[in-house]
């Protein structure tokens, strides 16, 4: 069993590295080790861990069907493994969503609060019912080990074709439905992506995915534990599989002849490259190796067309959900961190299933058992004399793969950005300069969706010009009333207001250190000269705010300090009430699109935040 003890450790390798990223993840949070901004919120472990990791496990409702519902009894043999092969995939998919979402700790609200107009709710509700179902079809796998429990598997055995129907009804349901997520992207995601009838094609290449899917998987364990492999019932499969692909190929250049898109095919763009690539690995190369009976009896035929379509149909998901959409988003490409999570999540989906094999009855024997021990001729095995002895090979495994996870995991620590810890996961968002006008308008996400600063009334509310300083409560050099992008730089983080580096630099201030620290002692901000030894006029007469430090809070930060706390004074005198709630100023429901400004627009969106003068 050499090759499963190798494989074990490269996989608890992967996982120890993975478990250093998932635990930076939690404490410091979703920018601390992606590379996902509000632009781009949806990366890799969406495309990957969620959208193909539900099309990967549909192997389980598709034999399921085939045995109970067809009739089709010859491949009973292979409905456990596929079931647990979807049990396992759905349990990654729920893992890996707990890593993408902002505040998975919330994951429950979708079971409380209903919002039925909602593909993700519908799409929510189907996986979690449909793990629950695979769970209920596998339990009597393991209750078969203890008697005790014989009362509670003749329950689920009694019901089992009850679980099976529930199961396909709830798989086809979510399948499809992963496909209307993006229904409402239609000028984000490339035409040759986006279809009216994304639905059918996700359930239609589900179902030949989940084929073959089986196949790698029973070709895969096959191979580590040297068991044999059921080729006449994947064969089979493989025919199956070609069919769909076919289906899938005509509905979906259909679908693309008929709305008038078969050019872009051929425009010369990387998209139209990257589209005959994922069709051709995909559909077409495996479709038309599995049609060819002598090419799907064989061993390496199987191999080349499993891993063909389970790669080309997870490069499908991954264009589907980020990278068609590359020309109207952010440029993003996940960081290594995000590929570690999603390796490591795919591992333990593994490890899991090979414990499950070798400890209870999901073949007709244990994976332990090799063909070879089953042979009474069979060439005897003997460990080199050279190896170390670490005991009982169950005690020695847990040896070796605790310490591969535990340096992997100490690997991983050692190459986490610092820099990325030290600002808690917040990306830099510069702050960009306000235009004129009276009316401003504040787009802090980025998201084109804007809050109203109506500043001639805020000036007037709080006692005309002399209640600048309420708000503007520092001067820059040489400046009157500056405006709060320049000091609170940042959108999300806190920056340097003094300007360190500008002071010391020959191209700025060309100021010595000893100007400002004094000699012979170490320099701290502590023992260094006030900013307002040079510049008097650096604070303004009446200023609400004292000037602590001149490290200056993010901008968000500030707004909403300065503005909640002047809306809880107003709230007394004008007895006015709602005016500290977020909606008082956050119920426009304007769109950025709607201004009309006087200069470049594309220029403006490239900025990270928007204060422009408001003209409809």
């Amino acid at each position: 069993m050499d090759r499963v003890r190798a494989f074990k450790t490269v996989l608890w390798s992967i996982l120890g590295l993975a478990a250093s990223v998932g635990i930076t993840r939690f404490v410091f949070g979703l920018g601390a080790v992606t590379n996902l901004t509000d632009q781009t919120p949806w990366g890799l472990w969406i495309g990957f861990d969620v959208v193909s990791g539900v099309a990967l496990a549909a192997g389980g409702f598709v034999i399921t069907a085939t045995v109970y519902i067809l009739g089709k009894e010859e491949f009973r043999p292979i409905v456990k493994p596929a079931v647990l092969t979807a049990f396992l995939g759905y349990i990654a998919v729920i893992v890996g969503l707990m890593f993408d979402l902002g505040l998975p700790w919330n994951i429950w609200h979708m079971i409380v609060f209903w919002q039925h107009h909602s593909p993700l709710f519908e799409v929510g509700w189907c996986v979690m019912l449909y793990t629950t179902v695979l769970l209920l079809e596998f339990s009597p796998v393991p209750l078969e080990e203890a008697s005790r429990y014989a009362k509670i598997r003749g329950f689920l055995m009694k019901y089992r074709l009850l679980f099976v129907i529930l199961g396909i009804m709830l798989s086809t349901l979510h399948q499809s439905s992963l496909g209307s997520l993006f229904l409402i992207m239609p000028y984000r995601i490339h035409a040759l992506w986006h279809t009216p009838i994304l639905p059918i094609l996700f359930l239609i290449s589900a179902v030949g995915l989940g084929l073959m899917m089986v196949c790698l998987e029973s070709l895969v364990t096959s191979f580590l534990y040297r068991r044999h492999t059921e080729l006449q019932l994947l064969s089979k499969l493989g025919r199956a599989a070609a069919w769909a692909l076919l289906l899938y190929f005509i509905v979906r250049i259909g679908e693309i002849v008929i709305a008038g898109d078969f050019g872009l095919i051929f425009n010369g763009q990387w998209e139209s490259y990257l589209f005959t690539f994922e069709m051709l690995f995909a559909v077409i190369i495996p479709m038309i190796l599995l049609f060819v009976p002598a090419v799907r009896r064989t061993l390496t035929g199987m191999w080349v067309c499993s891993i063909m379509v389970v790669l080309g149909f997870v490069i499908n998901r991954i264009n589907t959900s980020g990278v068609s959409m590359i020309r109207n988003a952010e440029g993003y490409f996940p960081s290594w961190m995000e590929f570690a999570v999603s390796a490591g999540v795919v591992s333990a989906a593994i490890l899991a299933f090979m414990f499950m094999v070798e400890k209870f009855k999901v073949w007709e024997y244990k994976a332990c058992q090799r063909d070879e021990e089953a042979d009474p001729h069979a060439i005897a095995h003997f460990d080199r004399a050279s190896q170390a002895w670490l005991g009982e090979p169950d005690y020695s495994g847990r040896i070796k793969y605790s310490l591969a996870f535990i340096i992997a995991a100490a690997v991983g620590f050692a190459l986490i950005p610092g820099s990325k810890i030290y600002s808690e996961g917040k990306v830099s968002n510069p702050t960009s300069k306000a235009r004129g006008g009276d009316t401003l308008v504040v787009d802090g996400n980025r998201d084109y969706n804007y809050v109203v600063f109506d500043h001639k009334t805020h000036e007037v509310n709080n006692g005309g010009e002399e209640s600048c300083v309420k708000c503007h409560h520092m001067n820059r050099p040489f400046d009157r009333q500056s405006g709060c992008w320049e000091c609170h730089s940042e959108m999300y983080i806190e920056s340097d207001a003094f300007g360190h580096d500008w002071h010391a630099s020959p191209n700025g201030g060309k100021l010595s250190c000893d100007e400002c620290h004094a000699e012979g002692i170490f320099r701290s901000a502590e023992n260094t000269k006030k900013c307002s030894e040079c510049h008097n006029d650096l604070i303004p007469a009446d200023a609400a705010i004292a000037i602590e430090k001149y490290n200056a809070r993010s901008y968000v930060d500030a707004m909403h300090k300065m503005c909640i706390d002047c809306h809880e004074i107003k709230t007394v005198e004008l007895e006015r009430a709602g005016m500290t709630q977020c909606a008082f100023c956050h119920d426009q429901e304007y769109n950025i699109r709607d201004i009309l400004v006087i200069d470049d627009l594309e220029e403006r969106f490239n900025q990270n935040w928007l204060i422009v003068p408001l003209k409809k």
